[in-house]
């Protein structure tokens, strides 16, 4: 019998489906987003790439998804109406934060509002002291009684986070089963579910965040899974979470802040896979969709990850300097620095008269104008149309281009007030939405001591393509790698995920004095509580990988380095975490000190072992065998300098041989454009290799 696996990752504009079957044959598809209904697109999408691929929903074995939902709750603050519980003199963490701003002497910049009115934060007099006892019990009179507030206030979802609760989690615990008993209709979000770790702010954020974005994920996800049940799919549902992990859907409906940047960091995960069977391990990974573009740095191999993220407007990043600009979420994430500088992002003229880009979105709908379905801003994509990078139809041939609607909407909203060409304000939208996205490299790499310019740059996404080899020359970057499939390359990503599971406990100790017995019996009790987590998602024992991190930091720090440990901690391994901490901190930050180390968190990474995952190095004849078609050529305005430039229009499938551009490679899932003087070629695993001597 034939079974298969299919990736989903939903954009902006469109939502990407990769199928993997037994056989190792690769098939994709692209069809528009529906962002009033997010999970129709699914559905439409599952059907056809079934069709196109010969097979019946029965042999579907998992859906594996990528779902924006989390992170445009957040974008659109549109999440529900949330109430807190907490202790009693503990109402004001979220406004009190960190005590400090992003940036040293910005007069103009505002605290984020807090997602949880003051009016909706109430206090309990209960009590657990540092040390884990408890001091005051909890009053359910009191837990009752507000509860009993917010369901008249209306409150749709509650979190509840009591001082010291990771130490001791009695009093919170009585607190979860009082309210979930009495107000049933009510979400509740307790921080001993979601993040059992010291720091009050970081703890109460993380919970409040979950609790605000739980009923729109677990609300879309029973959308999701019934739409799948009605259409004959009768596979599991695996949802993507903001580490490059797979978790099941049951797992993202209760605990939704460990999927606010769930499909994104899939597809870092999937350069990793490839970078390693191309034998590249330095690479800077960048995806640019619809709606955002986002860089991630590889280095050596390994994915940068951090614990902790900062959902905020302007550029979102983990960065260690940049902090109290967003809302805190401490949670396992793939280092991503992200804009809202997408192909649907609408250009405008500010008040000052100077051209800007995004980050607005047309999205899906109504989309750029030349889509023609009811957008009359121009965008991103508009600009890339009217320039000739575009052909005349999108998304495998399913959507006709309107090029004179987007010279029409370029030459009346930018054009004429800067009293410019259109050719000339397109270009500009170019250069703006590139420096833009720039930016975000720069993020991930100067801002951290990295060179850019020593590393590949790995382009996909929709419109990543279109732009990658404008944005490595602005950075002096030499080489560019395109995926087999860059156009739907996040979805693929998915299928060479694992399925993750994470566990923390708190270890407070100094690293001279560290109780190794103490160590090694937190460690093997995590890796049983891993076991039992994952054979629920039916692995087996052998199936399951461990990876134990210990959170140090020199004493009286406020931020902590996570450092591998062994899985059976001896004699030797305090010796070991000191070397390994000592190398880790002057890497990051150029010096280390005399200081004595002290130990905060013990952490686990637990991966099922997939029995059938993607394999890159085997992809290429499967992923563009129905996409062959005659060479062509039309005209590309590149530059101002270059002006209009007769270019040779080469499917993708076809590229055999070295060219040197300027040369567009087409394909039913995006673009690649290779300017003048860049030579391009393919390697052994399928990819695009872009190159400027």
């Amino acid at each position: 019998m034939a079974s298969a696996r299919i990736g989903v990752d939903i954009g902006g504009t469109f939502t990407d489906l990769v199928l993997l079957d037994d056989k190792g044959q690769v098939a994709f598809t692209k069809v528009s987003s529906t962002p009033a209904a997010p999970e129709e697109a699914v559905l439409t999408g599952v059907e056809r790439i079934l069709k196109q691929a010969g097979l019946k929903t029965d042999d579907v074995t998992e859906i594996l998804h990528g779902t924006t939902v989390g992170s445009n709750t957040m974008l659109q603050k549109v999440g529900a109406k949330c109430g807190l519980i907490t202790t009693k003199g503990f109402r004001d963490v979220l406004e009190i934060g960190r005590v400090r701003t992003p940036t040293m002497f910005d007069l103009t910049w505002d605290k984020p509002v807090p997602l949880v009115e003051r009016r909706y934060r109430l206090e309990i007099d209960e009590r657990t002291l540092a040390s884990g006892e408890v001091d005051r019990q909890t009053p359910v009179d009191e837990v009752l009684k507000a509860g009993e507030f917010f369901k008249s206030e209306g409150v749709e979802s509650v979190a509840i986070c009591f001082i010291n609760s990771y130490k001791n989690r009695e009093n919170e615990a009585v607190a979860l089963a009082a309210f979930q008993e009495h107000f049933p209709e009510i979400s509740v979000t307790a921080s001993i579910s979601v993040l059992p770790e010291l720091r009050e702010y970081e703890r109460t954020s993380t919970t409040v965040v979950n609790a605000y974005v739980l009923p729109a994920l677990r609300t879309y996800l029973q959308r999701l899974e019934s739409g799948l049940k009605r259409i004959g799919v009768k596979a599991p549902l695996l949802v993507s979470n903001s580490n490059g992990g797979l978790s099941s859907a049951r797992i993202a409906q209760d605990t939704p802040v460990f999927f606010i940047s769930s499909g994104r960091s899939a597809g870092v995960v999937g350069a990793g896979r490839l970078g390693e069977a191309r034998h590249d391990t330095d690479l800077v990974v960048f995806d640019m969709g619809g709606t955002t573009a986002s860089a991630s740095l590889i280095h050596d191999g390994q994915l940068a990850r951090t614990n902790e993220y900062e959902f905020r407007a302007g550029i979102s990043t983990p960065s260690r300097f940049i902090k109290a600009g967003g809302y805190m979420m401490r949670v396992p994430t793939i280092d991503v620095a992200e804009v809202g500088s997408g192909a649907g992002s609408i250009a405008w003229i500010d008040a000052g008269g100077l051209l800007n880009v995004g980050p607005i979105s047309a999205g899906a709908y109504p989309g750029p104008v030349c889509y023609g379905i009811g957008g009359d801003r121009p965008t991103v994509t508009d600009a890339n149309a009217v320039l000739g990078f575009l052909p005349q139809r999108l998304a495998g041939g399913t959507m006709e281009l309107n090029l004179m609607a987007a010279r029409d909407a370029i030459g009346e909203t930018l054009a004429k007030p800067l009293g410019i060409s259109i050719e000339e304000a397109a270009v500009g939208i170019r250069e703006v939405v590139n420096v833009n996205m720039a930016r975000t490299i720069k993020a991930v790499t100067v801002e951290r001591g990295v060179d850019p310019r020593d590393f590949t740059l790995m382009a996909f996404g929709g419109s990543g393509p279109v732009h990658a080899c404008d944005l490595a020359r602005t950075l002096e970057m030499k080489r560019v790698v395109f995926p087999a499939a860059p156009g739907v390359f996040t979805a693929m990503g998915m299928l060479a995920g694992a399925v993750e599971r994470y566990f923390v406990r708190p270890f407070l100790d100094l690293l001279d004095t560290l109780d190794l017995d103490a160590l090694a019996l937190n460690v093997s009790g995590m890796r049983e509580e891993a076991a039992k987590a994952l054979a629920d998602e039916g692995y087996t024992a052998d199936r399951i990988q461990c990876v134990f991190e210990l959170d140090m930091r020199f004493r009286g720090q406020d931020y902590e380095i996570p450092v591998h440990i062994p899985a059976t901690p001896d004699e030797s391994t305090r010796e070991q975490l000191r070397n390994c901490f000592l190398d880790a901190y002057t890497a990051m930050y150029g010096y280390a000190s005399n200081d004595a180390i002290e130990c905060a968190n013990v952490r686990l990474l637990a991966r099922g072992i997939a029995t059938k995952t993607l394999d890159f190095r085997d992809i290429r004849s499967a992923a563009y065998s129905a996409a062959e078609h005659n060479r062509t050529s039309r005209r590309v305005y590149f530059s101002r300098e270059s002006g209009w430039v007769d270019t040779p229009i080469v499917p993708r499938a076809l590229l055999d041989k070295e060219i040197i551009g300027p040369v567009i490679l087409e394909s039913s899932d995006t673009t690649i454009v290779i300017p003048p003087g860049w030579r391009v070629s393919t390697d052994k695993v399928g990819s695009v290799i872009a190159s400027l001597d």
